[in-house]
This record gives structure tokens, C-alpha cells and sequence, in this order.
């Protein structure tokens, strides 16, 4: 059985949880609604505040999507309940980051800015320097986990962090490995 499949979702209060015909799980909360088709083998069923999901079979495919259901649905509550963010850093000399509106405008070493505008559903933040030397962050937020991730890593696409002094957009917390530069020419 799969350990995370056998894991029960605590539904909190204040989020509805509606599963229609075909496995179409609907979650409302107080950041929003989801909405997903998840796969119609699987059974998900609800007892009091937990959301239980379980396999027809111990068929090899049944025992891929019952994990992967379970996480699906998790991340739903989790995400109309207190929602996602990413933090990436813009660090390099002369690289920033400014807001236009809802809108981001890179500035990361292009003869031309470079401008991103939110889908529906995520929102941009800046955090600004506090000293030079500290990278500029920006956060996106949003209520879809998927959605977040995936606009994270078209911002990081846009300039990755390159391995000699380690200028670009990356995430917070990301490791960059360093290489040497050239070596000096001995006399």
C-alpha cells in the first residue's frame, strides 16, 4: 500500500470539498477555488473532516495514481488555505528587478528590459535590498502550486545564475557551483 495513498487529508474549517462525477474535485476556501480532474479509478471519499482515497486494485497503474492523487488533493486544500510562494534572488551588478503595475520588468545585463505579466491567479512581490551586497528578491504567490512552480521557473529561465560569480535569478536557497576562473600565467 502506499504510504502516502494511506495518508488521510484533514479538511479545515471554512473549506468545502466537492467531488462530482468523473473524479472532479472541486475546493473552496478562503483564498479561492480549485478545481481538477483527477484520475476516475481512484476512490475519494469523506468521513467527517478527512478525505480518504483508496485503490480499486493492487494493479501496477492503480498503485502509481493512488499516491499521486493523494498529493494532488493535499496540495488543493493546502493551497485555498494558506497558499504557495516561491522566492527567487536577482543578484549581479546592476541587475533589478522593478514593478509596473501588476507586472515585473527585469533589468539583468540585456540591452532591453524584460517584461513578465502574471496569469491569473499569481501575484508579484519585491523585496528590496537592505545593502548592496544582498540579492533582491521576488516572491510569487498564488493558490496553485503548479502554477506557482511553473511561473518561478520561466522568471529563473530568463537570466539562470551563471557559475563563475554567480550573477542571474536564482532560487532562494539554491546552490550555485563555482568554478575557478583562469588561471594566472607563470613566469
Amino acid at each position: 500500500m502506499s504510504r502516502i495513498g494511506k495518508k488521510p487529508i484533514t479538511v479545515p474549517k471554512g473549506v468545502d470539498v466537492q467531488v462530482a462525477e468523473g473524479n472532479v474535485v472541486t475546493v473552496k476556501g478562503p483564498k479561492g477555488t480549485l478545481s481538477q480532474a483527477l484520475p476516475a479509478s481512484i476512490i475519494i471519499s469523506r468521513e467527517n473532516d478527512q478525505l480518504l482515497v483508496t485503490r480499486p486494485s493492487d494493479e501496477k497503474e492503480h498503485r502509481a495514481l493512488h499516491g499521486l492523487t493523494r498529493s494532488l488533493l493535499a496540495n488543493m486544500v493546502e493551497g485555498v488555505t494558506t497558499g504557495y510562494a516561491r522566492v527567487l534572488e536577482v543578484l549581479g551588478v546592476g541587475y533589478r528587478a522593478a514593478r509596473e503595475g501588476k507586472n515585473l520588468v527585469f533589468f539583468v545585463g540585456y540591452s532591453h528590459p524584460i517584461r513578465v505579466t502574471p496569469p491569473e491567479g499569481i501575484s508579484f512581490e519585491i523585496i528590496e535590498r537592505r545593502a548592496a551586497s544582498e540579492p533582491q528578491q521576488v516572491i510569487v504567490r498564488g493558490i496553485d502550486k503548479q502554477q506557482v512552480g511553473e511561473q518561478a521557473s520561466k522568471i529563473r529561465a530568463l537570466r539562470p545564475p551563471e557559475p563563475y560569480k554567480g550573477y542571474g535569478i536564482k532560487y532562494q536557497g539554491e546552490r550555485v557551483r563555482r568554478k575557478a576562473g583562469k588561471a594566472g600565467k607563470a613566469k
